[in-house]
């Protein structure tokens, strides 16, 4: 994810070190600026990375992002759908197997789904979900589960292993140093577990 103070910067690196799906998140910031760094990290990723939007499908249309990241405050999936047509892709954050199945049938392409850990990033008022809710749903979905939360490098390959399309790591990709590097070492960690990059 890309947030902070220069959001373009950061998913450059990330993208040097491997990501191949960054999502801009910022939360308190006119619309008029989100959209601005919607549209440079199109450009800056073009080719090398896809582009999700967090929250605003109407950012993600207008920067002409690949899709948008949809949370439990954000427009329904049905409602995104209709305002992005079919191709552009749309997650949405689920803590249970049957909400993942519910933003599946109201028109979502993946499920984000967690907390799999404690998270420090934001408060989410439902306890950690663990390994074996993950595994559950990846196995029982035929969509791609991409795993949230208190994700780091020691854990990112056991969420590879149970079944993760991909994992969402913010905290220990941009609190821990170099970001290119942090991305390179995730990315060799998600994929030692058998997984393709976070």
């Amino acid at each position: 994810m890309a947030c902070g103070p220069d959001p373009v910067a950061q998913a450059r690196a990330a993208i040097a070190g491997g990501a191949e799906v960054v999502q801009l998140r910022l939360k308190a910031v006119p619309a008029s600026e989100i959209l601005e760094a919607a549209r440079r990290l199109v450009a800056e990723a073009r080719g090398r990375a896809l582009v999700i939007v967090n929250d605003r499908p109407d950012v993600a249309l207008l920067a002409e992002a690949d899709g948008v990241h949809l949370g439990d405050d954000d427009l329904p999936v049905a409602e995104a759908r209709r305002l992005l047509g079919p191709s552009m892709l749309i997650g949405r954050s689920t803590r249970t197997l049957a909400d993942a199945r519910a933003a599946l049938a109201a028109g979502a392409d993946h499920v984000g789904f967690g907390p799999i850990f404690a998270t420090r990033t934001k408060s989410i008022e439902v306890p950690p979900r663990g390994l074996a809710a993950l595994q559950e749903v990846a196995a029982a979905i035929a969509a791609p589960v991409v795993a949230i939360g208190g994700i780091d490098e020691g854990s990112i390959g056991e969420v590879a292993a149970a079944g993760a399309a991909a994992a969402a790591v913010v905290a220990d990709l941009f609190s821990n140093g170099d970001v290119r590097t942090r991305a390179e070492r995730l990315s060799a960690a998600f994929a030692r577990g058998g997984g393709g990059r976070p």
